[in-house]
């Protein structure tokens, strides 16, 4: 005959493993051998309530169910939500956006984290932890994000047609057989055993060990990748600068790229067209960039036609995933340890559909802060597009010589 002790013990033992339903169903059934007195004496040997026993009873009455819910519809403790009217509303003025103008919000320029609005809402007198806080943010529809990028140039009326523009002059070039180039600089890395972005096949628990901070080597400096990309070839020439991103570099990299690579592509070239972003070394209100290439042009003999992205749409220029994306995937996870490692990660960057890159180290020293007055900039023999003049424009050889072209 089973007694209180030894429900008692049997109940202990399997009490971890059982729920609320499955409790009252255990101690349901050792009433119902028990007998007469049974619920009494289970109680004590258990602990749960005579009622919950009661509803036991009921339960094994009607038939167990096995997808039964384990409480009635409506049962267990109601949500603060439910409990505390002016929650919600409290909880949303602390985190929809149209608080930052008010500078009584208590939470206006501290990050929004559960704990943070936790503390807040105590504050204004509910009993909330940051646990709950993040529970109901969710059944809110809120989720933590970071920043998308999405509005870049989108203001602008003549974002599309500028594209439109570039593209049949693109295609003007290259259908006559003249060169099209995309320049940029990419993005300024540090030299030296510095932690680089992605991963690299090692073996296991061997990862390379680089520094623990990423303060610049004085001795070691930066490297300035400015990229020149031939669109028609699938080529490109890349300079390494370590002083400056300046005008004079970047148009220092335009005559390396002619004279490396553009002289052999394009023997009888009389004009370049080159397509680049509106800021930078290379943007489209620089004076000094434009009195570089003007002497590019007198060099060279070379109609420079030169296009430039509408302002914020530099994702958009070819260089960035046709050559910058290659050459960043190549060395993921390699510190860039020196300039001439730099230069031959680079040099070594392919891909399945045949591009090359030409790489060279430019030591020269360019100065920054260079003026160009208003009487240099009237020397220059420049025209501008009837289409957004300060997007493109022309600059023509001042003594035109085709003698001179990519000599």
């Amino acid at each position: 005959m089973i007694d209180e002790e030894t429900i008692r013990r049997q109940y202990e033992m399997l009490r971890p493993a059982l729920d609320e339903r499955a409790r009252r169903l255990f101690a349901a059934s050792h009433v119902q051998i028990l007998g007469r007195g049974g619920i009494a004496a289970v109680a004590r040997a258990t602990g749960i309530a005579p009622s919950t026993i009661g509803r036991g009873l009921k339960e094994l009455d009607q038939g167990v169910a096995a997808d039964q819910r384990l409480r009635r519809p409506g049962s267990g403790r109601k949500r603060l939500a439910d409990t505390d009217p002016s929650l919600v509303s409290d909880l949303l003025s602390l985190i929809e956006p149209a608080t930052l103008g008010d500078p009584e919000r208590p939470l206006l320029w501290v990050s929004k984290s559960s704990e943070k609005l936790a503390a807040a809402l105590r504050a204004m007198g509910h009993q909330i932890s940051a646990d709950t806080v993040g529970r109901l943010l969710r059944r809110l529809g809120f989720s933590r994000q970071g920043n998308f990028k999405a509005n870049e140039g989108r203001n602008h009326p003549d974002r599309d047609a500028q594209f439109e523009h570039i593209n049949a002059q693109v295609l003007a070039f290259q259908a006559d057989d003249q060169p099209v180039i995309s320049v940029d600089t990419k993005k300024k890395e540090l030299v030296g055993n510095y932690r680089n972005p992605g991963t690299d096949w090692r073996r296991r628990r061997q990862p390379r060990r680089v520094n623990g901070h990423d303060f610049e080597n004085k001795k070691l400096g930066k490297a300035i990748p400015y990229g020149v990309y031939d669109l028609t070839d699938d080529s490109g020439c890349v300079s390494v600068g370590v002083t400056h991103d300046t005008a004079q570099f970047a148009v220092n990299a335009i005559r390396t790229w002619l004279e490396k690579m553009g002289h052999e592509r394009y023997p009888a070239a009389g004009r370049l067209m080159i397509t680049a972003d509106c800021g930078g070394s290379n943007g489209a209100r620089v004076r000094l960039w434009k009195l570089e290439l003007q002497k590019l042009a007198d060099e060279t003999g070379l109609t420079l036609c030169v296009c430039h992205y509408p302002p914020g749409t530099s994702k958009w220029n070819r260089i960035e995933h046709r050559l910058f994306a290659h050459i960043s995937q190549n060395w993921r996870a390699r510190p860039l340890t020196s300039h001439l490692a730099i230069v031959e990660l680079i040099t070594a960057t392919t891909t399945n559909t045949g591009l090359t890159v030409a790489c060279e180290l430019d030591t020269t020293i360019y100065p920054k802060g260079i003026k160009v007055s208003d009487a240099e900039m009237a020397t220059l023999n420049i025209s501008g597009d009837d289409f957004h003049p300060e997007w493109n424009y022309i600059i023509a050889p001042k003594t035109p010589n085709h003698a001179l072209v990519l000599r």
